[in-house]
């Protein structure tokens, strides 16, 4: 992709008719006020503002002191009043945005005294002049603080909305690096069981190490293609992604088959009978596959119940294993940190304590909104 070209600035494009004004406005004051024609040093100083623009990116601060200086010049030379000033208002509104706002206001009082003196000289000084000049500067400073505000205020707001967009980019991120823990511990845990199978049973009945091999070789696939998914998302790449897993509580039928190939009698139930939010979906399937991967890592349990049912405005789900996991000694590792963050983000909560069978029980109850 080629670079995008470098676009002038502002004040770049504004000399053509900064020159066009003053030069024009020039001959207009000389002609309508004083019946002749510009001397060479007025339209040297009209011509030479404007110019003084092409140095802005520079200095600004040089700029706006030589403007100012260009028009006291004008001033001091007892030239007619006119255009001349353009140039001082636009250097003195950019200036202001740039931040050196004392240096505007130093050159504009520095004119003031300059057309005071002036209008001294010239036997044509009055309280009127002075309150009508200090009127106008006051005008040209209040402008520039103006634009300067909503200049701030509009900086404020992209910034804003630019740190919200990476927040909400961390966040969505945050979200899939925890799918990709839960799907490689549930898969993981499943291909270790069935590998000390395979080897146990390698000697003494090699007609079941198949079966152990095929689970891992359809665990290992599944994580594979669920793995390959979710890092398509992690990755900043052209081709669009899926934004999360297309899986559904359907799913806890493969999830109960795999737990009894791996030796893990898994009996699943729900009882959903309308349709529920996608997140809390996932969320319900991601909890079962987390309780039965610790189960089967962690208990040593022989069998598990799933129960997933539908109240009026929550999804309950209940995993019960027979394991020799104790709730007073369980630690809370990775899986049940993400078990519970998955709660508590739909605004839910989980327990975990003692089951009927013996080991231990996971319990969360996720609230399903207004969007089911």
């Amino acid at each position: 992709m080629s670079p995008r070209p470098n676009r002038p600035r502002p004040w770049v494009l504004a000399i053509p008719p900064l020159l066009v004004l003053q030069v024009a406005g020039t001959f207009g004051a000389f002609a309508s006020q004083v019946d002749s024609r510009p001397p060479p040093l007025a339209l040297a100083i009209a011509v030479a503002g404007p110019l003084l623009l092409l140095l802005f990116e520079r200095s600004a601060r040089l700029v706006m002191a030589a403007t100012a200086a260009l028009t006291c010049t004008y001033v001091l030379a007892g030239y007619p009043y006119g255009p001349v000033f353009a140039t001082l208002s636009v250097v003195s509104i950019l200036t202001v945005l740039r931040g050196h706002r004392y240096t505007v206001w130093a050159g504009l009082g520095v004119l003031l005294v300059v057309t005071q003196v002036q209008l001294v000289r010239d036997d044509d000084w009055s309280w009127a002049w002075l309150s009508g000049a200090s009127a106008w500067l006051l005008l040209l400073v209040s402008i520039s603080e103006l634009v300067r505000v909503r200049g701030e205020r509009v900086r404020a707001a992209r910034a804003a909305e630019r740190e919200s967009r990476r927040r909400a980019a961390g966040e969505e991120r945050l979200a899939i690096a925890r799918e990709l823990h839960d799907v490689v511990a549930h898969h993981m845990s499943l291909i270790n069981v069935q590998a000390g199978v395979a080897l146990h049973l390698v000697d003494r009945r090699p007609e079941q190490v198949q079966t152990a091999l095929a689970v891992i070789k359809d665990a290992s696939r599944e994580a594979l293609a669920e793995m390959r998914s979710l890092v398509g998302v992690l990755r900043d790449e052209a081709d669009p992604a899926p934004r999360a897993p297309g899986e559904s509580l359907a799913a806890l039928d493969d999830l109960a088959e795999r737990g009894r190939l791996a030796g893990l009698e898994v009996v699943a139930s729900v009882d959903v009978p309308r349709p529920v939010p996608a997140a809390v979906e996932l969320a319900a399937l991601r909890i079962a596959q987390e309780a039965v991967t610790n189960a089967v890592r962690h208990a040593e349990a022989r069998h598990v119940d799933i129960v997933v049912r539908l109240d009026a405005d929550e999804l309950t789900v209940r995993v019960d294993d027979d394991g020799r996991g104790a709730p007073a000694g369980l630690r809370p590792g990775n899986g049940v940190i993400g078990m519970t963050e998955r709660a508590d983000a739909l605004g839910g909560r989980l327990t975990i304590g003692a089951s009927p069978r013996g080991g231990v029980s996971v319990h969360a109850h996720l609230p399903i909104g207004d969007d089911s």
